[in-house]
């Protein structure tokens, strides 16, 4: 068979299971605090990831990718061996698709992101030269390691902290909600607005100057927040005892349904880069014998990330889902909401000031935030530690698996 038939066979199905890895893990943490707080259930939590993620990597994946994602490698020394390069992706994404099912069997919320990059770092310091790896970059990924989770915790902590102080330790709770949720509403469709453009839109060639994705974000605060007002207003008291309390938390079980749609849309399309990028590379070197720092991206492609997504969710999701939602700190929607809004509002603050910054490990520490806000107690703090533990071992245990990979596809091709 040719070798360019089995090389696009190959990207394919790696670049699924890859996918399939994004879902299981990525996507899990996404959907676990709505999915813990019990504001979805785990099937309306796929259909969610279904329709938002599929439509974010489809619709706003973008129509061409950076071939190597984050800049981490210099391409030019292998220019005149480019099956070097296809060598190396297909073990980066087998590397991080293996890593993936590991992490999400022992429910390790793990960046996705920094599997790819510690597997491409692998191939690029054996395949290429140790010289060829831009190590400062590499650096700035393991100061998120601690910057996305102490951001987050910090806002979730306070956010949280006012949620209590202004209404759930009020007597007159649901008077208190009508006054001061619409406030909340317009910041988390502020924050949600402002990643859906800065992450979610940026690959569409939506051309917003900073300045006018900021009004955007400013009217369809206040349009949905009015509208929010107008619903909370409405609300009548649940029967029962502590009937306000409960009802306060059905309005923000409805508000996280609404941040986990957007935010499944902006992961969607910003992380199927991960799969997808490595596929593209593959190929665009199998189409044209050429590197290039940039590839088209075939239709194909993307929904081979979307449909990967959607199954690795729905099959393998519910372990990550339960540590983030369940095993961290007991979780109510008012909780979640406070951990997601954090988490939206770090990223912001990230793609605004340059801060490295994780999604994994951004809600991760919001919803440690919102723990600590109870108090230390309500944390398991030996999953804390695992976590930890699995991220620090994300990107060597990349890079080794490549490797080996690297060396095998080599002997067998080369």
């Amino acid at each position: 068979m040719d070798q360019y038939v089995v090389f696009l066979s190959l990207a394919a199905v790696f670049g699924l299971f890859m996918a399939w890895g994004i879902g299981a893990n990525d996507v899990a943490n996404a959907m676990g605090t709505s999915v813990g707080a019990k504001a979805l259930t785990f099937r309306q939590a796929i259909v969610v990831a279904a329709i938002f993620e599929f439509a974010g990597a489809v619709l706003a994946g973008g129509e061409v990718t950076s071939t190597i994602r984050k800049g981490i490698v210099d391409t030019a020394s292998i220019a005149d061996s480019p099956e070097l390069l296809v060598y190396g992706m297909l073990s980066a994404l087998l590397a991080a698709a293996i890593w993936l099912l590991v992490a999400s069997h022992y429910g390790w919320p793990v960046s996705t992101t920094h599997s790819i990059v510690g597997a491409v770092v692998g191939f690029s310091a054996v395949g290429i030269g140790v010289g060829a790896v831009a190590w400062g970059k590499v650096g700035t990924i393991v100061l998120s390691w601690v910057a996305s989770p102490l951001t987050a915790g910090i806002i979730a902590f306070a956010l949280f902290k006012s949620v209590q102080h202004l209404i759930l330790s009020q007597e007159d709770t649901l008077a208190r909600a009508r006054r001061f949720v619409p406030a909340y509403i317009f910041l988390a469709a502020f924050m949600i607005t402002l990643v859906t453009l800065f992450k979610g839109l940026k690959h569409v060639g939506l051309e917003l100057s900073t300045g006018q994705s900021y009004l955007l974000a400013v009217v369809l605060g206040v349009v949905i927040a009015l509208i929010g007002a107008a619903y909370v207003r409405r609300i009548k008291p649940a029967a029962g005892e502590d009937s306000e309390n409960q009802t306060v938390e059905k309005v923000f079980g409805v508000l996280m349904i609404c941040t986990a749609c957007a935010m499944a849309f902006a992961h969607g399309s910003n992380d199927v880069a991960n799969a997808v990028g490595p596929v593209a590379a593959v190929v665009s070197v199998a189409q044209s014998g050429v590197i290039e720092q940039e590839s088209g991206l075939p239709l194909w492609v993307l929904m081979v990330g979307g449909v990967g997504i959607v199954l690795g969710l729905s099959t393998y999701g519910w372990r990550v889902i339960r540590t983030i939602g369940e095993r961290i700190t007991h979780l109510t929607p008012s909780r979640g909401f406070a951990a997601e809004l954090a988490a939206s509002t770090t990223i912001v603050v990230a793609s605004g000031t340059g801060m490295p910054v994780s999604t994994t490990h951004t809600l991760v520490g919001a919803v440690l935030g919102v723990g600590l806000a109870r108090s230390a107690s309500a944390i398991d703090f030996t999953i804390v530690r695992n976590i930890f533990v699995s991220w620090v071992i994300t990107i060597p245990a990349g890079a080794v698996l490549c490797i080996g990979f690297f060396f095998l596809f080599r002997a067998i091709f080369g």
